[in-house]
């Protein structure tokens, strides 16, 4: 049964740094590509980055220059580095994971608030 668990969330002030980690247990890690995305209280759900088997990332613009995401393979992780963080960056942070991305990931974490102020 797969499991994912995220953790590193917290409070910060504005400009600070938080790194999410996303720590996955049984499937293959190494085969999937891993999302992140969040959810801010009455707004949808919201695409934020993710890395797929070879490396290859993207991002929502509006985290680009600031976020960065990373994977170890041989500790079936995903790192989500960010930096400069805004108010607006306040939101639950999901790990999603699987051989399908996104809202459509196969395998979801409980979540991690991320609470930013200003």
């Amino acid at each position: 049964q797969v499991q994912l668990v995220e953790s590193g969330g917290g409070s910060v002030q504005a400009g600070g740094s938080l790194r999410l980690s996303c720590t996955a247990s049984g499937g293959t890690f190494r085969n999937w590509v891993v999302s992140w995305l969040r959810q801010a209280p009455g707004k949808e759900r919201q695409f934020v980055a993710d890395i797929n088997w070879s490396g290859y990332t993207s991002y929502e613009d509006s985290v680009k220059g600031r976020f960065t995401i990373s994977r170890d393979n041989a500790k079936n992780t995903v790192y989500l580095q960010m930096n400069s963080l805004k108010s607006e960056d306040t939101a639950v942070y999901y790990c999603a994971a699987g051989l399908r991305s996104r809202w459509s990931a196969d395998y979801w974490g409980q979540g991690t608030q991320v609470t930013v102020s200003s």
